[in-house]
């Protein structure tokens, strides 16, 4: 039968992580869906970001998309794992299933879903609380990079200063990002957290032209320069001419080494 679990919690503390894990662990077919999370007074939610689930499914293809489709009939009965990722700053204020909030339950209408577990960190102790931080104040910055590729020196700098107050206080940065060389990296980056994680992933884009897959960037903070980051991003982007340049010398390297 299937089951289906709410998981949520604040910015960063660990939720995406904790659902790839539990999915590689269960001996089923999973299905996932993410849903914006609602503002309060101060606290300003991320735009519901498409960057966790195509990490998500790039570590596990056959993951079903949940927010796209319903579940196929096929699967609906068997041993199948639906996650919800949903996040909410604050702790609820009942236990379990009685603490989600209403409007959740009314989103979930849409997708014909009826949780049967709901998991908050911070308060439940099957999940770690490490990196659970109570925010007072947050602003989001959500920029949209499809089809953008980077000039990797230019990414790094941007990120360095990116994470190190040059823009505003960066409590919380994530971001899918396209090379020229048609590598797909994950950048994150949490307060609590020493330095920040890249992790590389398994999709490699062919070199003739700009890939189609997702790619954008989300930045949770106070006093954000949000046009000093975009200026600084589209400056950090490669253009046609020199996009085509950097992958004509690297379709001629890889050719060489195929004759050789």
């Amino acid at each position: 039968m299937s089951q289906t679990w709410i998981i949520s919690g604040p910015p960063g503390c660990g939720k995406t992580s904790w659902i790839l894990n539990t999915f590689k662990n269960h001996s089923g077919n999973c299905g996932y869906v993410r849903l914006g999370g609602y503002s309060e007074i101060n606290l300003e939610q991320a735009i519901n970001s498409k960057i966790d689930f195509a990490f998500l499914k790039d570590q596990i293809p056959n993951l079903l998309d949940l927010s796209s489709s319903k579940l196929p009939l096929e699967v609906e009965k068997e041993n199948i794992l639906i996650i919800i990722e949903f996040p909410q700053f604050f702790i609820p204020k009942f236990q379990g299933i009685s603490g989600i909030d209403l409007r959740v339950i009314k989103e979930l209408e849409i997708y014909n879903l009826q949780p049967n577990k709901y998991l908050h960190f911070g308060r439940d102790l099957e999940l770690p609380i490490k990196d659970t931080l109570d925010f007072k104040a947050i602003e989001s910055c959500s920029i949209d990079l499809k089809k953008n590729i980077w000039d990797p020196a230019s990414l790094n700098t941007f990120w360095f200063e990116l994470v190190n107050g040059a823009y505003g206080d960066v409590y919380r940065a994530k971001a899918l990002m396209n090379l020229p060389d048609g590598r797909y990296i994950l950048f994150n980056w949490i307060l609590t957290q020493k330095g920040s994680q890249y992790q590389t992933l398994n999709q490699v884009a062919p070199l003739n032209g700009r890939p189609e897959r997702h790619s954008e960037i989300v930045i949770q903070g106070k006093n954000l320069n949000f046009q000093l980051i975009k200026s600084t991003i589209n400056n950090c982007l490669l253009s046609d001419a020199v996009l085509e340049h950097h992958q004509a010398t690297l379709r001629n390297s890889q050719l060489q080494t195929s004759r050789n």
